[in-house]
């Protein structure tokens, strides 16, 4: 797990800077490669093979062939097999040179091959070419800029700053995250004219003309097959045997592999299971807890230290830590996020480098393959409907925590479907966020024309554009701000396409979520967590903090300044008053406020050049 930078021209001091801004994701080692063409940065964090043979930028034997690397091939030792039957030689034990014979006999379709997480970027010298890759589901990042130039890449964003670039907020991306919350869900990010390469995709870039084309070589909706005749105990016992390979995988490692532990059936599973895997292993796990609030998952946390006899760490952070850290969260982040529940991840992974993990796994995933969250529940009510499922229907209604919701969605399903009703759903969702100023100019997404009445494409559209996005870029920059890598076993592709190929009634049933999940684990996981039907995860107090004397008097010194009041982005009048209706007490607007002051932060931060968060205040005036 590292980073990796590069530009395609010569220029060693620029990758330098970049290798320096990413120290964090890869504090062991570093290089730079460079040649008349192109320089290639990497910054090592050292996980497998932990000698100098793992150094990158790493070349095969003749120098014509060059790779720097994040990321870890979990299967890398069956395809070194296989490449040794065909004659080839290495010299070290790492994944990273495992790509690099891979790519010699396989070409661009080496990565078809891969079992895995990743973001890395070939250098053919021969064919004066750059082949950058991203694993199918973007559990790893990769960012870059193209001019006439050149290209310039990175793993983070603060890296190709670098580079002096005009740094100009993207209108379109800001609105969507006004508007709807959406986040990470195309290739464009808050910057405009930086990219991020998106998952299942290859960028080749051509050195001599500077043209880039990209490639989408992972298409999950064709590998999505029909199982509606399997058996509950057949997909049960597939899906426990999937999930147990994927953590057998996940746990390779030449240093201690330890897992977040939230309480919940997700990452209590995986605890369980690298129990059962590592019979005599010293597993260390990391957990939020909050006693007393209504958050708190301690109990369960408990019983799973009590079954398993795992080494167990908590963090149980304040508003005053919050405080202090809320400068470094969006530095770390690098684009705004949704809330500040987030933080609860930070600190968790902070507290696993304090106590000297390099890896973790966790959970993310398993909610959007097993319909885990509560909003599943309205596709699969008038699904149920219209297939004449009355019973499923009437105790996925009785299940359901908002009858409000329920009311509306069939309608507003309808009209998302119609030319003219998406144009209506965008002005009822921009008059609901009110607070939005000169959107008139901006086409908005839709959010809602793709799913229908379908929990399978609901699920789908989470995994791939609208969820699983936004959290696995929480989770590489909570993660790698801490120099820890994270490995989410949920997501290996072979579970994925099992999964969402069953029907809807495995997912959810008899008023149930995770339906499947609950009967592949029962008898391996306590029935104290199996029979859960709570959803809390890593939830931090965000009401509690979002109204407290320390965030109201920040909102309020921000809301008052000059620059707020200038932004094209809000009507800093109409902002006021829901800020006054929300310290009343009156209505509870914390989600909308949130993203205002973190996009009015951001700006300060990576537009206008706020370096602490003494100087919070100061920009504004």
């Amino acid at each position: 797990m590292c980073g990796i930078n590069g530009v395609t021209w010569n220029d060693p001091s620029l990758v330098e800077m970049m290798n320096w801004a990413l120290k964090h994701r890869g504090p062991d080692d570093n290089g730079i490669y460079l040649d008349e063409l192109v320089t290639l940065g990497h910054q090592r964090l050292s996980i497998i093979d932990l000698s100098s043979a793992g150094k990158q930028p790493m070349s095969n034997e003749d120098g014509n062939i060059w790779i720097i690397y994040n990321g870890e091939i979990y299967n890398f030792l069956e395809i070194r097999a296989e490449l040794l039957e065909k004659k080839h030689e290495f010299t070290s034990s790492t994944d990273t040179e495992v790509i690099i014979h891979a790519y010699e006999e396989w070409g661009n379709c080496c990565v078809e091959k891969f079992n895995g997480m990743w973001a890395f970027a070939i250098y053919d010298k021969r064919k004066k070419q750059l082949l950058l890759s991203r694993d199918r589901f973007g559990v790893k990042p990769l960012y870059y800029f193209h001019s006439d130039k050149g290209l310039i890449f990175s793993s983070e964003i603060k890296c190709l700053l670098q580079h002096y670039l005009e740094k100009i907020p993207n209108d379109k991306i800001i609105f969507e995250y006004l508007a709807y919350g959406f986040l990470d869900h195309t290739r464009e990010t808050f910057f405009k004219n930086i990219y991020r390469l998106m998952p299942g995709e290859n960028l080749i870039y051509d050195l001599p003309t500077k043209s880039l084309k990209t490639e989408r070589w992972y298409d999950l909706n064709e590998r999505i097959k029909n199982n509606a005749e399997i058996t509950e105990e057949h997909a049960a016992e597939t899906i426990k045997e999937l999930l147990s390979s994927s953590i057998s995988y996940r746990l390779i490692a030449d240093v201690p592999v330890g897992s977040c532990l939230s309480g919940g059936i997700d990452s209590s599973t995986i605890v369980y299971l690298m129990r059962k895997l590592e019979k005599n292993t010293n597993i260390k796990t990391f957990s939020l807890i909050f006693p007393g609030l209504i958050m708190d998952e301690s109990c369960y946390i408990n019983q799973v230290i009590k079954d398993t006899k795992i080494e167990s760490y908590w963090t149980s952070p304040t508003i005053e830590d919050l405080m202090n850290d809320l400068y470094d969260i969006i530095w770390t982040q690098e684009e705004p996020f949704r809330s500040i529940s987030i933080y609860g991840q930070y600190k968790v992974m902070e507290l696993a480098h304090k106590k000297g993990m390099k890896v973790l796994l966790d959970g993310q995933g398993a909610d959007e393959l097993f319909a885990g969250y509560f909003i599943y529940y309205k596709y699969y009510l008038f699904q149920s409907l219209l297939s004449l499922h009355l019973m499923e229907a009437w105790k996925a209604l009785h299940a359901a925590p908002n009858l409000k919701d329920i009311v509306v969605f069939p309608l507003v399903t309808i009209l998302s479907q119609t030319a003219l009703g998406k144009n209506i759903i965008n002005m009822i969702w921009l008059t609901k966020s009110r607070f939005l100023k000169d959107s008139n100019d901006i086409h908005l997404s839709n959010p809602f024309s793709e799913r229908g009445f379908d929990l399978n494409k609901a699920l789908y559209s989470d995994l791939i554009g609208y969820s699983i996005p936004q959290l696995l870029r929480y989770e590489d920059k909570n993660s790698m701000r801490w120099s820890i890598e994270s490995r989410v076993p949920f997501l290996d592709y072979r579970l994925v396409e099992f999964v969402l190929s069953l029907p809807p009634n495995y997912k959810i049933h008899g008023g149930i979520t995770k339906y499947i999940l609950r009967k592949a684990i029962r008898g391996l996981v306590s029935n104290k967590i199996v029979d859960r039907k709570d959803k809390i995860g890593f939830a931090t107090p965000d009401k509690d903090w979002l109204t407290s004397e320390k965030f109201v008097n920040l909102f309020k010194e921000i809301i008052e300044s000059n620059s707020f009041a200038s932004r094209k982005y809000w009507d800093k009048q109409m902002i006021s008053k829901i800020f006054q209706e929300h310290i009343g007490g009156i209505k509870d607007h914390s989600e909308y406020l949130w993203r205002i002051i973190n996009l009015e932060l951001w700006i300060r931060i990576f537009m206008e050049g706020l370096r602490n968060f003494d100087d919070f205040l100061l920009i504004g005036g």
